[in-house]
């Protein structure tokens, strides 16, 4: 039984009626974070609408190919060998989603790896909104030195007893997201809900990885695109300018990406989309931030933010920038 991390709720504060009826707190451990890593294991806790569990969920998945980064989750290829395939436990699956909010902590990740999941397996998931605990935390103001899932249950007292096992993990997390959900409804705090869109298409540049083999693992980009089901919406806020090195960047600023990425290039947009950035598919005077890990390359992004000084980082500071995006004036 989940110990009990909340901020009491007065009576005399009525539940907020936009507040979704009740919630899938998720946590799936993968391969890697590629396009074409897959899901090794998979939690689900399912909560009311007030936060409370109602039940629990774990299984492990046969990725049918190598398990990545064994030392990170555990799970070894002969655990794995027995466990059931995804199209196997897809529809047990979707009955802990349906009619649900998925949260997760960085939950851009995990719908992604789900979406995915079910696209190969030609079915639509039953989830229309994802709550990050991340954004939610940000909301809340809460005192945190990082954002790290550990930062976020220390800080509710809630004890973690096996990290990135997905269970345990999904755990923590639907401990820490009580109390954060009730300190959000005491303060009137609207809830960053975001739109899950499914993947519908799958265009390969190269064949899929065989069975026994790592695919693109931690450093793939160049595997082929998941095409999502519609447009990402336009980006509500006005472009404040050029980003400057050593301020933080600022929601409406237009961000281009250049070359291959670490993590793949359709995460990074959408962390970027939720953060309020407006991520451009080209580069223009307008444009004010290129993200590539080769500034030295003659791409045509690269080629123009020479030209027009446009200020150029990569990867990995664009990552630590997305930490903390200004608020739009």
């Amino acid at each position: 039984m989940l110990e009990d991390h909340s901020p009491a709720v007065s009576a005399a504060t009525p539940w907020p009626a936009a507040y979704p009826q009740g919630y899938a707190v998720v946590d799936v451990e993968t391969t890697g974070l590629a396009r074409d890593d897959r899901i090794i294991s998979a939690a689900v806790y399912r909560l009311d609408a007030l936060g409370e569990v109602e039940d629990h969920w774990y299984t492990m998945v046969n990725p049918e190919r190598d398990p990545g980064p064994v030392w990170i989750h555990g799970l070894t290829s002969d655990v794995l060998e027995g466990a059931p395939l995804f199209k196997d436990i897809a529809e047990e699956f979707a009955t802990r989603l349906e009619g649900r909010v998925l949260v997760a902590h960085n939950a851009v990740f995990d719908w992604q790896m789900i979406a995915r999941e079910y696209a190969r397996v030609q079915i639509e998931p039953p989830v229309r909104q994802r709550l990050c605990t991340i954004a939610l935390s940000k909301e809340l103001s809460l005192p945190l030195p990082n954002h790290k899932l550990e930062s976020l249950a220390a800080h509710f007292g809630v004890v973690q007893q096996r990290a990135h096992h997905a269970l345990d993990d999904a755990r923590v997390l639907a401990e820490a997201f009580r109390p954060s959900l009730r300190a959000a409804a005491s303060s009137g705090v609207r809830l960053p809900l975001h739109e899950c869109r499914p993947l519908t298409e799958w265009t390969a540049d190269r064949p899929a990885p065989r069975i026994g083999h790592q695919g693109g693992g931690y450093s793939g980009y160049g595997a082929g695109s998941w095409r999502p089901a519609r447009k990402r919406p336009a980006c509500p806020y006005p472009n404040p300018g050029r980003f400057e090195d050593g301020k933080p960047l600022k929601q409406g600023m237009r961000i281009a990406f250049s070359g291959d990425t670490s993590i793949e290039r359709e995460l990074l947009e959408d962390r970027a989309v939720e953060a309020g950035l407006h991520v451009a598919t080209s580069l223009s005077r307008l444009t004010s931030l290129l993200v590539t890990n080769d500034p030295d390359s003659g791409t045509s992004k690269v080629v123009k933010a020479r030209q027009f000084g446009t200020p150029v980082v990569d990867e990995a500071a664009f990552g630590q920038l997305l930490r903390d995006v200004e608020a739009a004036d």
